[in-house]
């Protein structure tokens, strides 16, 4: 058997299979948001108590019987934010996210969850904040959020995207305002990477004209800083959370993929999946990805064709 070299894979890229010059490229993130800072913000207010509690499971006659204790079931929120997680992660630019609790303790607290990653996310619990809300105060997350994109820009950060989620009426809507434009104003200095923020309404207790007039204003030479939705159920959020991040942080959308001589091997016209398939002719070295005019070049592995455990890879996806 012919001794197998597996090259390392260069960022973006986290994996690089060829198999019979037919390549499988899995991406670490997405390059089309280049240094893309991404967070996620959940309502802490009281009025979400019902959202984060979990739920006993009934068991059977027997178990009682035998003193079983009964099954845990996941809260509504837990999944929603699993799945958000693992989704956001992949437009980050170091697949961690920072994740809090807003509007907890008097409504201005934020109780931040950690940088979380955007694997083995069932291990991650989220129970709702320890000091729920009195009153749901968006200034102070917004604030946070923006103190944390400049402390990220040395590290890389070049964008910022923040979700927030909420079930209820915003109690500090001017400040909301007031905060946004000199915000803009610092973006528009230099001072700050540009961002944009999402805000996502759940539940019937959502004032939607306040959250349109929030999300609707237009700052000048810079246009919308806010988009949002409303949500019916929480079960809905996770959806409608990653339609609104490829809305908004799309700069260019697609890309495409060259040989080592510099021939088209595919063009993706709109969003790049998170997987990249393409044949390669025979006796091709790399190939490379061409993005927003950047242009990344991944050395190929040796052929996988007699590697069984490497076919095996090859069919999970």
């Amino acid at each position: 058997m012919t001794s197998h070299v597996r090259e390392k894979a260069v960022e973006p890229f986290s994996d690089v299979h060829l198999e019979k010059g037919h390549v499988r490229a899995t991406l670490l993130h997405d390059p089309t948001v280049e240094g893309l800072d991404m967070a996620m913000y959940m309502d802490g207010s009281a009025s979400m108590g019902d959202e984060y509690e979990y739920k006993k499971k009934f068991g059977s006659l027997m178990g009682w019987l035998f003193n079983k204790p009964a099954e845990m079931l996941p809260n509504r929120v837990e999944p929603q934010v699993q799945r958000m997680l693992e989704y956001l992660a992949t437009k980050d630019r170091n697949g961690l996210l920072r994740v809090a609790y807003w509007a907890c303790g008097t409504g201005a607290r934020i109780e931040v969850i950690g940088e979380l990653k955007g694997i083995d996310v069932q291990s991650y619990k989220f129970p709702g904040p320890k000091n729920p809300g009195a009153s749901t105060l968006l200034e102070p997350a917004l604030r946070d959020y923006v103190q944390y994109l400049k402390e990220q820009v040395p590290n890389g950060a070049r964008r910022g995207c923040a979700v927030f989620v909420t079930d209820g009426e915003i109690h500090d809507a001017d400040k909301v305002k007031k905060f946004c434009t000199q915000t803009v104003k610092e973006m528009l200095a230099g001072k700050l990477p540009r961002l944009n923020f999402i805000l996502v309404g759940v539940g019937d207790q959502v004032d939607e004209e306040q959250l349109e007039e929030i999300c609707h204003e237009e700052y000048p030479g810079f246009g919308h800083l806010w988009c949002h939705r409303l949500a019916e159920e929480m079960t809905q959020i996770a959806e409608l959370v990653a339609v609104l991040v490829d809305e908004t942080m799309t700069v260019a959308a697609g890309g495409t993929i060259y040989d080592d001589k510099g021939n088209v091997l595919k063009l993706y016209e709109a969003r790049l999946p998170a997987i990249l398939e393409f044949n390669v002719p025979e006796g091709c070295k790399s190939f490379t990805l061409e993005v927003n005019g950047q242009r990344y070049t991944q050395p190929l592995p040796e052929d996988d064709d007699h590697h069984d455990d490497d076919e095996d890879d090859d069919d999970h996806h």
